[in-house]
């Protein structure tokens, strides 16, 4: 079974300043994360940052908002002077952000923020109306400059779903950063592929098979730095697609299929009554996992073994005792 960091390695993550319980907001407050403090603090080494903060807005200041019609990027004003437009302040920060922080596996963001929120923020016509909604400036940016960091709201990873995808995404993209990135060697970017293949099966199967074709044809005709950019922007784009009990389903039964040969009617059944009852609902994905795990430490080859499919994120987590 292929191990994942342990909670001693300290995956760098960012994270939005108020989250942290620290008073960044307009008003002097924070938005302190239980969860990110009391659980995740015990996997990841939090970066915090708020980008308003660093533009120069200070503490307290005046509120400001996203500003626009459908269809153009939103400004950033004032809610009390309108002449007040902070835009290119937070795109420099952002901009400057990405640039010193390449090493980051992800960020969590400040929901509705109109500098932090990572979607359905509101953006507000010239008379103050609410008429549609937007992602926040900074959003924007690391959009932009940084497209393959995982991101995620805080308040959207009490979703069990989501949750596993964006902590599922972060330690990918670890091994991704500890050993692919600085390598000069393609077959690095082979092994990455081979040990994340269920994995990525089990989130969208097209980009499973497509990039296994790109892999094993046109990008041997092509600069390895190239070949590595394409192939991890629709890497980790995969992996943002939420996996389902069918999808989830399918990269199990893959899976078993290489210790057909080593387990006796027995086993197997066992085997395919815990997908199916998790496929149906009754159970946790946990349960077939765990199943699986215990064959494959003892009749699955080494291919197998090091998928990571089989343990993605720390157990301690308990991740799949809740979808």
């Amino acid at each position: 079974m292929a191990e994942t960091s342990s909670p001693k390695s300290a995956i760098p993550l960012g994270i939005s300043a108020c989250l942290m319980g620290e008073p960044v907001r307009y008003n002097g407050g924070h938005k302190r994360s239980r969860y990110c403090l009391e659980v995740l603090q015990d996997c990841f080494a939090f970066e915090p940052f708020c980008p308003e903060l660093e533009a120069g807005l200070g503490v307290p200041r005046e509120p400001i908002r996203l500003v626009g019609t459908p269809g153009e990027p939103p400004r950033v004003k004032g809610t009390v002077d309108p002449e007040l437009d902070v835009t290119e302040r937070l795109k420099e920060v952002g901009q400057a952000f990405v640039v010193r922080h390449r090493h980051l596996r992800g960020f969590i963001l400040m929901k509705g923020s109109p500098s932090c929120g990572l979607e359905r923020v509101k953006v507000y016509d010239e008379n103050g109306t609410p008429s549609h909604s937007d992602s926040g400036c900074f959003v924007h940016v690391l959009r932009e400059h940084f497209p393959e960091l995982p991101l995620e709201e805080e308040a959207r990873l009490n979703d069990a779903v989501l949750r596993e995808n964006f902590i599922s995404r972060v330690f990918a993209f670890d091994d991704w950063k500890r050993h692919v990135e600085g390598v000069t060697d393609f077959h690095a970017l082979i092994q990455f592929h081979s040990r994340q293949k269920y994995l990525l099966m089990a989130h969208h199967v097209e980009s499973y098979r497509v990039l296994g074709r790109y892999l094993g044809s046109e990008a041997h005709a092509m600069p390895l730095e190239q070949v590595k950019h394409s192939y991890l922007r629709r890497f980790m784009a995969a992996l943002s697609r939420l996996a389902t009990r069918k999808t989830h389903a399918n990269a199990l039964m893959h899976v078993m299929g290489y210790l057909k040969q080593e387990l006796d009617r027995a086993a197997k059944q066992d085997l395919l009554q815990a997908v199916e009852e998790y496929r149906l609902g009754h159970v946790p994905l946990a349960v077939p996992v765990r199943l699986l795990n215990h064959y494959v430490k003892r009749h699955g080859s080494d291919y197998i073994r090091q998928q990571t499919y089989l343990n993605p994120h720390p157990y301690e987590l308990g991740l799949r005792n809740t979808i």
